[in-house]
């Protein structure tokens, strides 16, 4: 639960372009920051200090550096931050700690705008008679995050909801902030490593209008709580009431994933993982579409055992469920098949013509991101993931030179971010889960196929 402001915090509609002028100046400050600790770290490693304890200091200031800024900031800052934060499984462990505290704070927490900007923001979308649509109003955020934040409230038939608002100027700050962010990314790139940060941010940014109207999420909501109505296994919170900068849904709430990444016990991280697996494959063949915002702070496990998903804003729409061209990709990865692989992968614009790589080299770059599906279980682990980001960001190795000529067509950019986050996620619990079962049901073109699988 999130304090209210304090008192004298007279911050208003009006103050925006005061505001959007800090927030610049703030992001602005980030490189300068890690710039300068670098330098003094280079300096005392000159007079004999130790470099591994000196550059764990300098990521650690780092971190906090980062949470402070996106963090106060909220907006599209604060969203990024909240993408980043998924890919903290792959940094290496002894720089791990710094960052999962500082990323995962951004999953959920974020300053309280004043209640009186909230009135203002009601009052627009719902009209001035909007206290009587409730019986009971909690002033107090139970959730604030990156453009908007939530407070519990009781409906006016009784039911308990959750009233989302959007912040005043939201729109501005988020573009803003994503062109700024823009300009640091090569600074950034160590935050999320195997993942390209500025095409991540360009499309975000692409992205962000549709997450701005509430009235498109609501209208995603509506559709993943009319398929999911009555599941064993995924609960979605139904729709009361929806306007461009304000929804009501009903509340619901249950034990945060981060929660269960903290203290979980290894029977409770791996049911969490297996759900949050089923919820992403299952939804693009069930509905067609996709929830694209995979981080803990989108996902709790409710009393009764379902995953909870929060936050419809981003989707990806896929009428034919996900694309049958990286089902076929995976299958021949997995057969290891280079020659039928490269020509797929030529033929969709993943490796262009004449760029020398080998269909013996494609295959060697993905075939260890198919170690998954090669047995009835798989224990995903911050050591996998690890493994993989060094494999194929390692300027020693055969794979960063492959993996240099490899192109991402932009029709699968997005679902590879979420595919890649959702195993983030998977690595930070450490769950062991039945992942080619769960894949292969909702896929079952990827082992209709009677060659045999190798490793199978």
């Amino acid at each position: 639960m999130h304090e209210g402001p304090p008192s004298g915090d007279n911050r208003r509609v009006t103050d925006i372009p005061r505001r959007t002028v800090s927030r610049t100046a703030k992001l602005a400050g980030l490189p300068l920051g890690v710039a300068g600790r670098a330098a003094a770290g280079w300096g005392r490693r000159l007079v004999g200090g130790d470099a591994e304890q000196i550059s764990a200091q300098l990521m650690a200031k780092s971190a906090e550096q980062l949470f402070a800024v996106l963090g106060e900031l909220k907006g599209g800052a604060m969203k990024f931050g909240q993408a980043l934060s998924v890919f903290e499984a792959a940094v290496p462990e002894e720089l791990a700690g710094p960052y999962r505290e500082a990323l995962t704070k951004l999953q959920s927490a974020a300053p309280p705008m004043p209640f009186a900007d909230v009135e203002r923001m009601l009052a627009e979308q719902f009209g001035r008679n909007w206290p009587s649509r409730f019986q009971e109003f909690d002033e107090t955020p139970a959730a604030a995050a990156s453009i908007g934040q939530v407070h519990r409230a009781v409906w006016r038939d009784g039911r308990d909801v959750a009233v989302k608002v959007q912040y005043p100027g939201a729109e501005e700050a988020v573009l803003s902030d994503l062109r700024q962010l823009s300009r640091m990314s090569r600074l950034l790139q160590p935050l999320a490593p195997g993942m390209e940060i500025k095409p991540l941010i360009e499309e975000m940014r692409e992205r962000m209008v549709e997450e701005l109207d509430y009235r498109d999420e609501a209208d995603n909501q509506r559709k993943f709580a009319a398929e999911f109505d009555g599941d064993d296994k995924v609960r979605v919170p139904k729709v009361v009431a929806s306007a461009p900068r304000a929804m009501v849904t009903e509340w619901v709430t249950g034990t945060p994933m981060s929660s269960i990444i903290r203290d979980g016990s290894t029977e409770r991280r791996d049911q969490a993982g297996a759900l949050l697996a089923e919820f992403h494959y299952s939804a693009p063949a069930r509905l067609g579409l996709l929830h694209a915002d995979p981080h803990p702070g989108n996902f709790q496990v409710v009393d009764d055992g379902r995953l909870l998903v929060l936050d419809y804003g981003a989707v990806a729409r896929l009428p034919g469920g996900l694309p049958r061209e990286l089902t076929i990709m995976t299958r021949y990865a997995l057969q290891q098949r280079p020659d039928d692989l490269m020509d797929l992968m030529v033929a969709e614009g993943f490796v262009k013509p004449d760029t020398g790589v080998t269909a013996e080299e494609a295959i060697a770059y993905l075939s260890p991101f198919t170690d998954p599906l090669r047995t009835p279980t798989f224990t995903f682990s911050r050591a996998w993931l690890r493994a993989q980001a060094e494999r194929v960001g390692d300027l020693r190795s055969p794979d960063f030179d492959t993996g240099r000529f490899l192109n991402l067509p932009p029709q699968y950019l997005l679902v590879h971010r979420v595919t890649l986050g959702t195993l983030g996620v998977l690595c930070q619990l450490g769950a062991q889960v039945p992942l080619r079962g769960i894949v292969g049901h909702w896929q079952p073109e990827l082992f209709a196929d009677d060659t045999p699988v190798a490793g199978g």
